[in-house]
């Protein structure tokens, strides 16, 4: 049964406290990297048959492949794809960053170019689950900032194929290759290059605790998105809300995993004791039952404060992956909202709506990340150059500047060469 705390009447310890599991998994992930930078396409044969059972003739998921996943999907469900693909796009589109240029002063230009990697490399986990959300969200983002190459990684069944809801979902992002790899060894062959597959500059993307490491060893030889935690979703509800609706939006978290951390934040004891309850009837009938048991027993907590202010503070030291504002007038609190992936606005905005449909990203920062970093974006898969234009002329008014400042750090060498042209001159 779900923890019910008041606060104020317990250490901030325990309101505040988040599992944070570690996996010992460190050397494991070495071994794998090292194997696959060593032999390249051989070890990632030998993995596939290890732990996929796979015995795989190619890497590469073919055209007739995709063409024959995209036939055996249901029409409805492309249609969705599509229709959720609009809707990321339109979002997405808006956060394109612009080059500019500064002319402003005789001599003197100076500007910021805004390029797109080369090549990103999306992770997609293939597990228990299949995720073609995870698809959309990461590809299209890469495709409206202009990355040449965007290609999934993806682990196979025993039967050496791709599940076909997430190579319907590649089509219609426009996903330029799909390979038939998982684990901490994708990454390595997406950081180093086998082959069959391209060295990439950008990973992103979801996965277990081999994948999390696997990103960690490699971040540096190549950029990633961020180190995800267990899913999270904290909703700040009033004591109007209806406990039916609070407990099933807990719910779409904790089925995710046993690690999984579903919080209530609300001003009403009342509606804590419903939401508890309303958690032990909904539980028992969800198909993934055991994993929402585990996580509402182990991670989740119904915090009791003051107020809804209290409840935003509190929601705020937290820093939630997803946040749900369960109130009459959200936008009233949203401003006081800063530290959240992302949040959804009042009673008929259930998180569910962010994982599939709306537009905004669905790869978020976890595990209190969000106080410092943002959601997935066009931003991640582009780099920006700056440039500096002076005539002769505009360096001579600003040299003896340069050079003052140069002593001052006592670099004579950068002193030198900030006056050398001026004092030809002379």
């Amino acid at each position: 049964m779900i923890k019910i705390y008041k606060y104020g009447e317990v250490k901030n310890e325990e309101i505040f406290a988040r599992t944070n599991p570690q996996a010992n998994v460190q050397d494991i992930v070495t071994e794998i990297i090292e194997n696959v930078k060593q032999n390249g396409d051989k070890a990632l044969y030998e993995y596939s048959k290890k732990f996929d059972k796979a015995d795989l003739k190619s890497l590469l998921v073919t055209k007739d492949e995709i063409d024959e996943a995209v036939a055996s999907v249901e029409p409805e469900f492309l249609e969705i794809l599509k229709k959720a693909s609009k809707n990321i796009t339109k979002f997405h589109e808006r956060q394109k960053r612009n080059s500019f240029i500064i002319n402003d002063e005789n001599g003197v230009v100076i500007g910021q170019k805004v390029i797109p990697v080369d090549r990103a490399g999306l992770y997609v986990p293939g597990g228990t689950a299949a995720y073609p959300s995870t698809v959309l969200m990461d590809a299209i983002p890469a495709k409206i900032a202009g990355v040449k190459e965007v290609v999934i990684v993806t682990p196979p069944n025993s039967e050496g194929k791709v599940n076909p809801v997430i190579l319907a979902a590649a089509s219609v992002a426009g996903v330029d290759k799909i390979f038939k790899v998982g684990g901490a060894q994708a990454i390595a062959a997406l950081a180093y290059g086998t082959q069959s597959i391209s060295k990439v500059d950008k990973i992103v993307g979801p996965g277990n605790a081999f994948v999390a490491e696997a990103k960690k060893q490699v971040f540096g030889k190549v950029s990633i998105d961020m180190i995800a935690g267990p899913s999270e979703i904290l909703i700040v509800a009033d004591g109007a809300s209806n406990p039916k609706y609070v407990a099933s939006d807990l719910l779409s978290q904790a089925e995710h995993d046993k690690m999984a951390s579903a919080v209530l934040v609300t001003d009403s004891y009342d509606l804590a004791l419903k939401v508890s309850k309303e958690l032990e009837v909904q539980i028992p009938k969800l198909e993934r039952c055991d994993i929402a048991r585990a996580s509402i027993d182990d991670n989740g907590k119904i915090i009791v404060a003051k107020s809804l202010y209290s409840a935003i503070e509190i929601a705020n030291e937290i820093a939630p992956e997803h946040l749900e504002l369960c109130v009459d007038n959200p936008f009233d609190y949203l401003d006081g909202i800063r530290h959240a992936g992302s949040v959804f606005m009042g009673r008929n905005c259930p998180e569910a709506l962010g994982d599939y449909f709306a537009g905004p990203n669905h790869t978020l920062p976890t595990s209190g990340t969000a106080k410092f970093s943002s959601p997935l974006s066009v931003d991640d898969f582009v780099k920006k150059t700056q440039y500096t234009y002076y005539t002769k002329d505009a360096l001579c008014k600003v040299a003896r500047d340069v050079e003052y400042f140069a002593k001052k750090e006592g670099l004579t060498a950068h002193a030198k060469s900030a006056v050398v042209r001026i004092e030809e001159d002379d």
